[in-house]
């Protein structure tokens, strides 16, 4: 599968109507067009940052749904955003477990790694560091994000609760240190958010 992640920031009065605009009408959206197969949206009210991932069966898939809603994505998010950061990205691993609203977390781990060291990455994950953290306690959905071209990475973790999700924060840096030396990987940022919404279309 493949990700089209949005990232904005601006200011944290605002958040919450284009949050509520993206959960109802953005939702509506994409789940119209073909070849979606899931949203999650993530905030952190305090700061002001906003994260949406929508998935895709296919680059094709994905290109065609940004030409058509570009324009109305970019009127939601006015109100609130100040910066806007929009990324493609192949799913090179995803385990997800069920439906997810709110009184989630979910955690981004953004990485660099070199081209060549993709592949040495999406091993070392799936073979390793995936059993590992499927065993830490509230954990209900977890993927590997991988832009090859550039040499980019990224990991994000739901939780089914607030606690749990901090919980796990020891349990995991361990892992990630582990991985990330092993694949030659480089951890570039570290956020958490409150999940607002995190589904997924099942296949036919």
């Amino acid at each position: 599968m493949y990700v089209r992640s949005i990232y904005a920031t601006g200011d944290p009065a605002e958040l919450d109507g284009v949050a509520e605009a993206l959960r109802t009408e953005g939702r509506e959206l994409l789940s119209a067009q073909p070849g979606f197969r899931g949203m999650g949206l993530f905030v952190d009210r305090e700061l002001g940052k906003l994260l949406v991932g929508s998935w895709w069966d296919d680059e094709a898939s994905r290109q065609a749904s940004n030409e058509l809603l570009g324009k109305r994505r970019d009127e939601l998010l006015a109100p609130f955003a100040r910066t806007v950061t929009v990324d493609n990205w192949e799913a090179a691993v995803a385990r997800r477990a069920q439906d997810l609203g709110p009184g989630g977390g979910f955690r981004l781990v953004r990485m660099n790694v070199e081209p060549a060291d993709i592949d040495l990455l999406v091993n070392t994950f799936r073979d390793t560091s995936l059993p590992k953290v499927q065993q830490i306690p509230g954990l209900d959905g977890i993927s590997l994000l991988v832009d090859r071209d550039r040499g980019r990475a990224a990991v994000g973790a739901l939780y089914g609760d607030r606690n749990a999700l901090v919980a796990s924060r020891g349990a995991v840096a361990a892992v990630r240190g582990e991985a990330t030396t092993k694949a030659r990987a480089t951890t570039t940022s570290l956020e958490e958010f409150d999940v607002v919404l995190a589904t997924a279309v099942p296949h036919a």
